[in-house]
């Protein structure tokens, strides 16, 4: 006989420390409950954690309740492995029975009525009672102080002094002394209703004392016992294998068959163990002043109910049936995750593929490309300078002639101004450039794709989208940069294939002494020297005719076979060296980015963290 306040706070949640699931293997061996339950905890409070700040930051609706409808059945299952904790650690605490039902079903009524004496506080309003309230049966006081530590994040109170403005207050009564009494030394709770407007402010404490109990008493009215938040209750609490006890309150003699039926009709719908057994209580005008006098023979059936149940009370067990709770929910705890998870492989996914065609389209246009690849033609520009070619000096005159400043500058600037000219109308940088440009347009093209067709993670993805391109703006000048690092940088291979080269000409005499000799060598290698020292372009550099000549010479000559082997190893290397350049400048970074999200509404829990928990449910 309670109902609804709609002026409470929400109730205060606790703070649970993350931490990490260790395989305890030791469980396999032994089966105990207590090297299976802290990992097992540690990952539920996490994943009820991670449900709480997304849902607490979620616009959507149906995700909304989604995660609302996880946290229920989180805190249920939570509550329920601290439960086996305190079977680890005080096996004989005190028998808990938790009387439970909807608004208006006389729940505090019945529990005075099981003790013989008004304790709980009865009220016409529905929706009075607010708070767990223990009242201790033939229990001793020393038996009562591992309550706080259970209720961790609950204060205790006196019933009469509970706020009704808070809801993370829990009471215990005075304790009850009763010789003789049938049941043994136990506690009975009185719990808030489930089904009240202002139930969700409360529900966790519900839930906490129903994983609580060791007996399970539900009460319900010939008005309430077919409602849906009385059966998903039944529900949600039938792997914790508790024994069940009904009390169908406030029934006519004349409906009293034929509702025991419907409830135990409704029972087998729901649930697949057998129907509880039902106790029938008669409807009072004035409960109070007539149950200890009308209801003794109801009362003792009653006590006898929870009595046969006390005797056969499901503490053995536990961790099996903790195991079984969790597995029951865990497809639905993991779905929300498993598609974040999910959305991080697609979007390391569209990274890969863009990185792939991205190298693609850099074999194509630039290693591949008849007209545009120019490394190896370097490296015969530095063959020709390692050549001792007779008569060099005429021409080296000319080419000096051609550079725009003197000779003893360009030393002093060395090695670094090398290629500068060259790098400025580079192939390889023009063609790297506009590659990691089209490679960020297509992941920014495609992450919009997906902001669009997945509701779910549309806000996932549009933060993505946002992360993204200030990425690109932030690497434009870095990637810039880094190309031309890499350029400047594979100048080693260059010269290490022109020695290589040169060590093959050297081991065929005739071949070298027939080119040194030739004019067309001295030519060429006056425009390497002009090469060298900036006096002409590359381009210049390839369609000069010596230059042609010479390359159709070397191919059709001796060495040719080794000449295409050498280019093809100089490109295998090249491939290679853009692909580490890729993996440093645009994997490694972008695969990082989600990091970055906003945490508040993401999950973040590891794949393995799952896995190791889902190890342990078999």
């Amino acid at each position: 006989m309670r109902s609804t306040m709609t002026n409470g706070h929400p109730t205060a949640q606790g703070k649970h420390v993350r931490s990490a699931i260790v395989y305890n293997s030791r469980f396999a061996a032994t089966g105990s409950f207590v090297n299976s339950a802290a990992p097992l905890l540690s990952c539920i409070r996490l994943i009820q954690q991670r449900h709480e700040s997304v849902a607490r930051n979620v616009r959507d609706q149906a995700r909304a309740l989604e995660l609302g409808s996880n946290l229920i059945s989180l805190r249920l299952a939570e509550a329920f492995l601290e439960k086996g904790e305190l079977l680890e650690r005080l096996p004989d605490h005190p028998l808990q029975i938790a009387v439970i039902g909807p608004t208006q079903a006389g729940k505090s009524s019945v529990v005075n009525l099981l003790l013989g004496e008004k304790l709980a506080f009865v009220s016409p309003l529905a929706g009075f009672t607010v708070h767990p309230q223990g009242f201790p049966l033939n229990v001793a006081e020393e038996q009562l102080k591992w309550l706080d530590g259970y209720f961790r994040n609950y204060r205790r109170c006196r019933p009469d002094e509970l706020p009704a403005d808070r809801y993370d207050c829990y009471a215990l009564g005075d304790r009850v002394t009763r010789p003789g009494h049938p049941l043994p030394p136990c506690i009975i709770w009185d719990t808030p209703d489930f089904d009240s407007v202002a139930a969700e402010d409360y529900r966790t404490s519900v839930l906490r004392t129903a994983a609580l109990a060791d007996i399970v008493l539900l009460v319900v009215s010939k008005d309430k016992y077919a409602d849906q938040s009385v059966w998903e209750t039944m529900r949600l609490l039938e792997p914790l294998g508790q024994p069940v006890g009904v009390c169908l309150n406030k029934i006519a003699a004349s409906s009293r068959d034929t509702l025991v039926r419907s409830l135990e009709q409704k029972w087998r719908g729901i649930r697949r163990d057998a129907p509880a057994s039902i106790v029938t209580l008669p409807y009072l005008e004035d409960w109070e002043t007539e149950a200890p006098v009308l209801l003794q023979d109801e009362r003792g059936r009653l006590l006898t109910l929870l009595g046969v149940e006390s005797a056969a009370r499901g503490r053995p067990g536990h961790s099996e049936r903790a195991k079984r709770l969790i597995a029951t929910h865990w497809p639905a705890w993991l779905a929300p995750i498993r598609t974040e998870q999910n959305a991080w492989i697609t979007w390391n996914g569209m990274i890969e593929d863009a990185i792939r065609e991205a190298l693609s389209v850099y074999r194509r246009d630039f290693l591949d490309h008849p007209q545009h690849y120019e490394t190896f033609q370097r490296a015969l520009a530095e063959l020709l300078t390692l050549l001792e070619v007779p008569g060099l000096a005429g021409a080296l005159l000319t080419a000096r002639k051609v550079v725009t400043w003197p000779i003893r500058q360009l030393a002093k600037l060395g090695q670094n101004l090398r290629w500068k000219r060259q790098d400025e109308a580079s192939q390889e940088t023009a063609v790297l450039t506009r590659v990691v440009e089209h490679l960020f347009i297509r992941i920014s093209e495609t992450v919009l794709e997906k902001s669009q067709e997945d509701p779910a993670l549309q806000g996932w993805w549009r933060e993505m989208g946002q992360l993204l391109h200030g990425e690109r703006l932030s690497k434009s000048e870095r990637c810039t940069a880094a190309i031309t690092r890499y350029h400047q940088s594979f100048q080693p291979e260059i010269d290490r294939t022109a020695r290589q080269l040169y060590d093959q000409l050297r081991q065929h005499p005739a071949v070298l002494n027939s080119l040194r000799a030739t004019r067309i060598t001295t030519d060429a290698a006056a425009l390497a020297m002009a090469l060298h020292t900036g006096g002409i372009g590359i381009h210049d550099f390839l369609l000069a005719p010596a230059i042609l000549s010479l390359t159709t010479m070397l191919a059709e000559g001796a060495l040719g076979r080794y000449l295409h082997k050498s280019e093809a190893e100089l490109k295998q290397r090249q491939y290679h060296e853009v692909e580490k350049l890729f993996d440093r400048l645009i994997r490694v970074e972008l695969n990082r980015l989600p990091e970055r999200l906003d945490p508040s509404d993401k999950f973040n829990i590891p794949a393995q963290t799952l896995a190791t928990a889902e190890a342990m449910l078999h």
